[in-house]
């Protein structure tokens, strides 16, 4: 017997720029392990600036969309998101009773761009046929004022319409998300079983939320298509699509859309990031007694960022915690790479991001004159900074000499990326030299080669 996989529907309009709609939908199910279905109601040429142009599916084939995805592979849960108009409506509701399947309705009616999406004269079509069959509605701050028939000013008028939706249009549950009350928090309020409840997360003040509601919703249908309780669903959801905005696309030139892919994502490149800094370590040891003369006297690290765009701080950078030291020509590395294990590497490498995302990677080692000519040696496209340029400012703020002098030794390069520079050191500072690449694995293979190169030099000068 076939292993049964939960299978979620979105039955909505289409987003060409792929930021809302069901391209956001069918993302949303892929990263939260559902199998998603799709019935196209609206096909719409958008971007992130504007809505251009709607062309509306015939209803019969949006319910046939539905019908011949539930006779086969069968619908867990479904959600509703652009209906368009009152034909469509009618359609949906008609189909959606007939499968009798648990449906969440996002009661989409304008874009993120202001661009109306659901007509006028549908409005009624929606209150009346569709929100009764509804085991959760999704509206934002206008939807659900329009809607209740009520104004929301605050967090307690967003408790009552919730209730209207579910007291007397007849939803099972309603949410009113909070993204359009100003405030240090979006609070979501959520009226179930006669009861209010509050979802509460930090305010994202990014210009990435296109797609918000569709993406909120679907991730809702996709914790029930699994079998999880509305609250449940409702929650996972909340953190889901926090994510989703916090790491969102600045793409286009409107408003950017939210990432679903986030979610997994990026747990995914943090074991990536931690597997890649251990092969590192085993090259670096592979050839321990020549890289140990390489360690400097404020011992070496080697590290990895995550990718753009989730690369943002030094906890999102992994390194070795305690740094790798040296004992009777050994190296010696006490712990496993963890991610905000070094707060100087890490710098280096999120200010190389600001000018290339794909150099990640970095790595210290001692500074000599036979390092240098190894760099020569060896085509190594090298800068430097001078701490004796330093502004004061700079000096004097914590952790902003690293990324003052990458940028200074970038500048001097003509703008171009090293992958070698060299900190000349000043009082009470050991000269350095950082490493610079894609990967720690291949800086870490270069230090092997400026470790040898270097070690020739010595061993022919003496």
């Amino acid at each position: 017997m076939k292993r049964k996989i939960p299978v979620a529907m979105t039955i909505a309009g289409s987003d060409s720029g792929g930021g809302a709609g069901i391209q956001a939908d069918l993302k949303t199910f892929a990263v939260m392990g559902v199998h998603g279905t799709s019935a196209i109601t609206s096909i719409t040429a958008q971007n992130t600036r504007e809505v251009r142009a709607v062309h509306d599916v015939p209803p019969a084939i949006v319910a046939e969309q539905v019908r011949a995805v539930a006779e086969d592979i069968g619908v867990d849960a479904a959600k509703t998101g652009m209906l368009s108009n009152k034909e469509i409506i009618a359609a949906v509701a008609r189909v959606v009773e007939e499968i009798s399947i648990p449906l969440v309705v996002d009661p989409v009616m304008v874009a993120k761009s202001g661009a109306p999406l659901l007509r006028e004269d549908a409005v009624e079509h929606l209150i009346s046929r569709l929100i009764p069959l509804a085991k959760v509605v999704t509206p934002n701050k206008p939807e659900a004022e329009r809607l209740a028939g009520t104004r929301i000013t605050s967090l307690k008028d967003a408790r009552e319409a919730a209730r209207i939706i579910v007291e007397d249009l007849g939803a099972e549950a309603a949410i009113v998300k909070g993204g359009h009350l100003d405030s240090d928090y979006s609070v979501d309020v959520m009226y179930y079983k006669g009861r209010s409840l509050e979802l509460k997360s930090p305010r994202i003040r990014r210009n990435t939320t296109h797609g918000t509601g569709c993406a909120f919703s679907a991730a809702i249908a996709a914790g029930l298509a699994k079998g999880r309780s509305l609250e449940e669903a409702v929650k996972v959801a909340k953190d889901f699509i926090t994510m989703a905005i916090e790491y969102g696309l600045e793409i286009g030139g409107g408003v950017g859309p939210v990432n679903p892919v986030s979610w997994t994502e990026i747990p995914a490149e943090r074991y990536r990031v931690l597997t890649r800094v251990s092969q590192a370590i085993e090259v670096l040891k592979s050839s321990e007694e020549t890289v140990a003369r390489l360690v400097p006297e404020v011992q070496m690290n080697i590290a990895m960022a995550l990718p753009y765009p989730y690369a943002r701080t030094p906890l999102d950078v992994a390194a070795v915690p305690g740094r790798i030291g040296v004992f009777r020509g050994k190296l010696v590395i006490s712990a496993s790479p963890e991610f905000g294990a070094s707060r100087h590497l890490a710098r280096a490498i999120l200010t190389v991001m600001e000018y290339d995302p794909h150099v990640r990677a970095a790595a210290n080692i001692a500074y000599n004159r036979e390092v240098e000519r190894a760099l020569r040696s060896l085509g190594i496209k090298t800068s430097f900074f001078d701490r004796s340029k330093e502004p004061r400012e700079v000096r004097e703020r914590e952790g902003a000499t690293t990324p003052w002098g990458i940028r200074e030794a970038i500048r001097n390069l003509g703008g171009e990326i090293p992958e070698a520079v060299i900190d000349y050191g000043g009082h009470g500072k050991e000269p350095l030299v950082i490493l610079l690449g894609p990967d720690p694995v291949a800086v870490a293979r270069r230090i092997v080669e400026i470790a040898g190169e270097a070690s020739k030099r010595i061993v022919a000068l003496g």
